[in-house]
């Protein structure tokens, strides 16, 4: 069996959870590349769509499960073994599911990198991963990918391999073009790692001012793929995604709970109304799982009406706030919403089904899934009582096995195998759960997680800025935005949005991260120890919002 290409810092769950998920069938022993091999060829004959007003696919699973084999032979003669880190960043392409079953099928560990970071965010994760290859779109949108990378790839040693989608008049000498990676002669089946090894690294914004990096082992991808296709069960039409692949949200719902399900798999790769709509009828398709945004935006698009709600009446909510206003709103339209609660870290930790009761699955995030353990307590550690507010910890099969920063881990997991989410929440009598607030310090916008840190560290290089504080502000669409709260030097302006946009453009950070309201303040509500009390900010504005 292959050695790992680095000692990753891994912290999986004591020896006695490991034998109870293997004893009660939450952990296989598979990789990640030969489970999704096997559900590849199962749905071979169903039909793969890329919905894409600029790069349309239309195809069957075999076909790309025949692609993604010639990827990972091209990413063999390039010198990429099982063990070795490959990256992307690609919109919901066709190469972005060849690369991630490529890779898959390779034994690579995959580092997916959503679509819309910029080059701050992309030169950090390829340097902290040692990522071997990269697998990228020349550009998309705004974005211009090959621009970045050309400002810092001289400062990754590691980074033999750049493979380019799109515009192949710009691949350069030293990098090659998409098409010639599937030249090359496929793989002749799944490589054989360690299940208990990486497979795919995750990275979201948190507590620090840089990603962390979320390992999940092959057992712990595996088992997640399987626990959400279970609670996904009822579903009888195929799903339009449109969340990124790069993201966990968008690669388990538009990449592998469609094969465990033998489902046809469409993505899309621009969130476009119109579009969905017309595709929704023209494919029988259902849409709106996800974020809030996804539901909404689709309910208040022109030209909704009964053939598109007839598709739609079972929806998923999670990844953001969902308020109790939009679950009545749906409800009243004949929608059956459930709610869900999981983290890059955890992905799915609590949930329900639509046969469970209407107030339960609209007005909590659900009770805790297949194999999962949910414990909450106070600030000393201690379990709180049933309808009392405290910080959960969780633990289970799909439970992440380490940061790629050790000293993260040390935080946040203890040696039972609890991880602390930094989440506050309260259990029912019944064993539902109800997110509060949050004792981590980050802003889930439209199902994306925007480290506050990260915001703030930048917002302090504005001239005049003597203090800031970034935190989650109501926002109907999204959820969640950034609200900066700024504290200015002496004879200084509060800088309004446009200059706050130009700053955040000009350090190359993701447009998803930069703050979309800033409040001058003359002071800040503090502790006697000098700290800010963000908890003061965050219920100002809610109850500002709320009128």
């Amino acid at each position: 069996m292959p050695t790992p290409s680095r000692p990753w810092p891994l912290r999986p769950p004591p020896e006695d959870l490991q034998r109870r998920y293997l004893d009660d069938g939450h952990w296989l022993d598979t990789t990640l590349g030969a489970f999704v091999d096997e559900r590849l060829r199962a749905t071979a004959a169903l039909e793969m769509r890329i919905w894409s007003r600029t790069r349309p696919w239309r195809g069957t699973i075999g076909d790309v499960r025949a692609m993604a084999y010639r990827v990972a032979g091209g990413l063999r003669d390039a010198g990429v073994g099982p063990g070795d880190v490959v990256a992307f960043q690609l919109p919901n392409w066709i190469e972005a599911a060849a690369t991630f079953y490529g890779a898959s099928l390779l034994g690579a560990v995959l580092v997916p990198i959503v679509h819309f970071y910029g080059a701050k965010e992309v030169r950090y994760i390829l340097a902290h991963t040692g990522a071997r290859a990269l697998v990228t779109a020349a550009s998309f949108r705004q974005s211009d990918y090959l621009a970045a990378l050309a400002t810092f790839r001289g400062e990754l040693p590691d980074l033999a391999t750049v493979v380019v989608a799109g515009d192949e008049a710009r691949v350069a000498a030293d990098q090659m073009s998409f098409a010639r990676l599937i030249a090359a002669a496929p793989l002749a089946g799944p490589q054989r790692v360690d299940p208990s090894e990486p497979a795919l690294i995750g990275f979201t914004s948190g507590t620090t001012s840089d990603p962390k990096g979320v390992i999940h082992s092959h057992h712990t991808i595996v088992a997640e793929t399987r626990q959400l296709a279970d609670m996904q069960a009822d579903r009888v039409l195929p799903h339009l995604v449109g969340a990124p692949v790069g993201h966990a949200i968008g690669m388990l719902s538009g990449l592998l709970v469609p094969l465990c399900q033998e489902k046809a798999i469409h993505l899309l790769d621009v969130w476009d109304p119109p579009m969905i709509l017309d595709a929704m009828l023209e494919a029988d398709l259902t849409c709106g799982s996800g974020a809030t945004y996804f539901l909404t935006s689709l309910l208040d698009a022109p030209g909704f009406g009964p053939e598109h709600l007839k598709r739609m009446t079972r929806i998923g909510l999670g990844g953001a706030p969902v308020p109790a206003a939009v679950a009545d709103r749906a409800a009243a339209l004949g929608i059956s919403i459930i709610r869900g609660y999981g983290s890059t870290e955890h992905p799915s930790t609590t949930g329900a089904k639509h046969d469970e009761p209407a107030a339960k699955r609209k007005y909590t995030d659900g009770h805790a899934l297949w194999g999962v353990e949910l414990k909450l307590v106070d600030e000393d550690g201690n379990p709180v009582p049933v309808g009392q507010p405290g910080e959960i910890l969780s633990r289970g099969p799909d439970r992440f096995v380490g940061y790629t920063d050790p000293a993260l881990s040390d935080a946040a997991l203890d040696a039972d195998g609890w991880y602390a989410t930094g989440d506050i929440g309260v259990l029912d009598a019944d064993g539902y759960l109800t997110i509060t607030d949050r004792k981590k310090d980050i802003i889930i916008r439209g199902g994306e997680n925007v480290s506050a840190a990260e915001v703030e560290e930048i917002l302090m290089r504005m001239p005049g800025v003597a203090e800031v504080a970034v935190v989650a502000a109501p926002d109907a669409r999204l959820g969640e935005h950034a609200c900066a709260c700024v504290r200015m030097q002496p004879g200084h302006a509060v800088p309004n949005v446009d200059a706050v946009r130009a700053h955040f453009a000009a350090a190359g950070l993701a447009r998803q991260k930069w703050p979309e309201e800033i409040v001058g303040v003359a002071d800040f509500p503090r502790t006697p120890s000098g700290k800010i009390k963000k908890f003061v900010l965050r219920a100002e504005l809610r109850a500002r919002a709320a009128g």
